[in-house]
């Protein structure tokens, strides 16, 4: 089974804001998305490169992964972001906007010879519309972050508790991301102060299927990061499914009975898939 990488809380933190770059190192989000593009105004786009980058080459973060969110290369910002980026050698780069392989190929000739990965916003419609062209477009591609303030914005849509006006869009990026082995996270939840309608979002996110939420501020990490992992009863019964299959009596059978259920070879990579990303949650502790 290929490594997993946990990625349950994907936070944003604005590059030109050094305290909350300060103390991204101390917070327990997998991930970090360390920002140039929407949380940046314009006045302020140099000094958050600047920032970000030198963050970046500090190093500090432990094991959380490091993302930088780059301004498209259409802006004026861009090749100078990605530039420096380059140079600073996040784990990823973050690209806006993504709506065809040929932005990502760009983006890819950018880097260089660099160790660094992509990760792509799924935001427009016409990223949608082409999110199979874009999901095997190859090469570093690791990663989609659905842009849902975006998206919807660009739906001329409204903003509801169920999002069932997201659910192709939400959808279709998970079977294109799972289709090509990418990583898949979920969109933002806007209202801090709400936490019941944040755990009901992340749950729903789990149930399409998406990695881990992205997020903008720090109070919604412990949920998302709760809602995002397998349970210590999944944990167990997952253990128990492959130590079943593992007795020499079962082998090579395609279902057995354990606890008084019928399971299957699917359960069993199932199984593995939980006990696998439960222990890597568990390497981040230490």
């Amino acid at each position: 089974m290929p490594t997993i990488r946990p990625r349950r809380s994907v936070l944003y933190m604005p590059g030109s804001n050094t305290r909350a770059l300060e103390k991204a190192r101390t917070l327990p989000a997998d991930a970090l998305i360390l920002d140039l593009e929407d949380a940046v105004a314009p006045d302020a786009k140099d000094i958050a490169r600047e920032q970000v980058c030198a963050a970046v080459k500090a190093r500090g973060f432990g094991k959380r992964e490091v993302i930088v969110r780059i301004n498209a290369l259409s802006t004026p910002w861009g090749a100078a972001d990605l530039k420096a980026a380059a140079e600073a050698a996040p784990d990823a780069i973050l690209v806006p906007k993504v709506s065809a392989p040929a932005e990502l190929a760009a983006v890819e000739q950018g880097l260089g010879s660099a160790n660094i990965a992509i990760w792509a916003m799924v935001e427009t419609p016409v990223a949608i519309l082409n999110i199979g062209q874009v999901a095997a477009s190859g090469g570093r591609l690791a990663c989609f972050v659905m842009g849902t303030n975006d998206l919807i914005k660009e739906m001329r849509g409204l903003h509801t508790p169920d999002r069932m006006n997201l659910a192709a869009a939400l959808s279709l990026s998970v079977l294109a991301a799972r289709a090509n082995n990418l990583a898949v996270i979920d969109g933002v939840y806007n209202d801090i102060q709400d936490t019941e309608g944040f755990a009901a979002s992340c749950r729903q996110g789990r149930a399409y299927g998406f990695d881990g939420k992205t997020l903008i501020h720090p109070s919604q990490v412990e949920s998302c990061n709760a809602i995002f992992a397998p349970s210590p009863a999944d944990v167990e019964a997952a253990r128990k499914v492959i130590a079943a299959f593992d007795l020499p009596e079962n082998k090579g059978k395609g279902a057995i009975k354990v606890d008084g259920r019928m399971v299957e070879l699917l359960h069993a990579e199932i199984a593995r898939a939980t006990v696998a990303l439960s222990d890597a949650i568990a390497e981040l502790q230490i």
